[in-house]
């Protein structure tokens, strides 16, 4: 590869980072109507508007695209909200998850993203980096509801965080419930809940906080 390392890893700016751009969200429409199997370095070339060659030689394969393509999404993503609770910043985490989910670009996309990951190493690889990303920056909410006192100390921060997306994804992909702000509202609720109670303490005090 011309400009070192592995495909899809460097981030140039400048023109080449332009075309990056175009190719990412040219990608994304490709993933969203057609999905992995789908996915044509030539045609996303095509959409974006940039050659063929400068495709190929920059990403390689499509899985390389997609594990670049989740990258930027880790990046762009919204920044944590804090506001002073754990209720208030659980909820502020479900329904940014609940708006991407059900936005008409970013709900489908999800869908055809996760769908490759089942049957791809590299795009499951790419796809639990972005989702560990996203995780970690919202789990000093956690940490600082125990130095509030509002949860046990050794409440792990992960798993809080986690089993606050878990119901809103298992609606998208399982049940196909309604997917509005009052499910989300209801999954910040039942994982403080939880946490208040003590469910995700791995270690330290786990004494059960009072509401």
């Amino acid at each position: 590869m011309a400009d070192g390392g592995e495909p899809g890893t460097v981030r140039p700016g400048g023109r080449t980072a332009r075309v990056r751009e175009a190719v990412l969200r040219a990608a994304e429409d490709a993933l969203t109507e057609q999905g992995l199997t789908g996915l044509d370095l030539a045609d996303v070339a095509r959409r974006a508007d940039v050659g063929k060659t400068t495709v190929y030689r920059r990403w390689g394969t499509a899985t390389a695209l997609v594990a670049d393509l989740l990258e930027d999404m880790a990046e762009q993503s919204a920044p944590r909200t804090e506001t002073g609770s754990l209720l208030g910043d659980l909820t502020a985490n479900a329904r940014l998850v609940q708006r991407t989910l059900t936005d008409p670009r970013q709900g489908p996309l999800f869908k055809a993203l996760i769908a490759a990951a089942t049957g791809d190493a590299r795009t499951a690889t790419a796809l639990h980096r972005f989702y560990d990303i996203r995780v970690r920056e919202w789990a000093p909410c956690v940490r600082q509801a125990v130095d509030r006192g509002e949860v046990p100390g050794g409440t792990d921060p992960h798993e809080v965080i986690r089993a606050v997306s878990a119901p809103l994804y298992y609606h998208l992909l399982i049940s196909g419930g309604r997917l509005d702000e009052a499910t989300a509202d209801r999954a910040a609720e039942a994982a403080v809940t939880a946490a208040r109670a003590g469910v995700y303490v791995t270690g330290g005090d786990s004494k059960p906080q009072r509401a």
